[in-house]
């Protein structure tokens, strides 16, 4: 209701103000928009000559406060909206973060058993590899050894059977000269039976021949 005292004063159309809008269709920002009209409607409100006073449209100025009132319960709802959204965001922002960090967790924890998988085989490679080396040597000496143990085995039996084969031809050389002196004490004994009857043929013919040179 305009006020009794206030003079008739121009519709607002016509004093150059847009037309009052919806509280639904407004958003937060309107209110400051809403303010700034307020201001401009009492500083070009007409001033009363001589006072601090000003001649302001009442009914003007309740509908941009009643406005302004009904803007606030909106704005107040896009507030905790908002609010509601930005925990909504930090808890999705806090519930990312803890996937990041379980799965970068996950993660390491894969690297590291990985790192340990590679590195207990290599270790168990490396221990493999010495214990392959220290058999191929262990191995090696045990063949060396055996090779020695035959080859001095070999030598004994080697000498031995020389040994023998002296010995044996010791014998065969033994049994020659006694067989080749048997032979020839056989032989000096057939010869002299020979010779001894030769010796007693002779001495059987010396006498005739005696006798016939007596007779002649």
């Amino acid at each position: 209701m305009p006020s009794q005292n206030s003079p008739n004063l121009e519709p607002e159309e016509n004093r150059g103000f847009p037309p009052l809008a919806d509280a639904a269709d407004l958003g937060s920002g309107e209110i400051q928009q809403e303010l700034a009209r307020l201001e401009e409607i009492i500083l070009s409100s007409p001033h009363i000559p001589l006072t601090r006073r000003t001649l302001v449209d009442e009914e003007q100025l309740l509908d941009r406060i009643d406005l302004i009132r009904s803007l606030l319960p909106t704005v107040l709802q896009q507030a905790q909206a908002i609010v509601a959204q930005r925990q909504n965001i930090l808890l999705q922002a806090e519930q990312e973060a803890d996937e990041i960090i379980q799965t970068a967790q996950t993660q390491a924890a894969q690297i590291v058993e990985r790192t340990t998988i590679v590195q207990q085989a290599d270790l168990s490679a490396r221990q493999l590899q010495q214990q392959v080396q220290q058999e191929c040597l262990l191995a090696q000496e045990e063949n060396l050894q055996q090779i020695d143990r035959l080859r001095q085995e070999a030598e004994r039996q080697i000498e031995r059977m020389r040994q023998e084969a002296i010995m044996e031809a010791e014998d065969i050389l033994r049994g020659a000269d006694d067989y080749a002196d048997a032979v020839l004490n056989s032989l000096e004994q057939q010869l002299t039976e020979a010779l001894r009857i030769i010796y007693n043929g002779r001495r059987q013919l010396q006498p005739d021949e005696t006798q016939q040179r007596k007779s002649a």
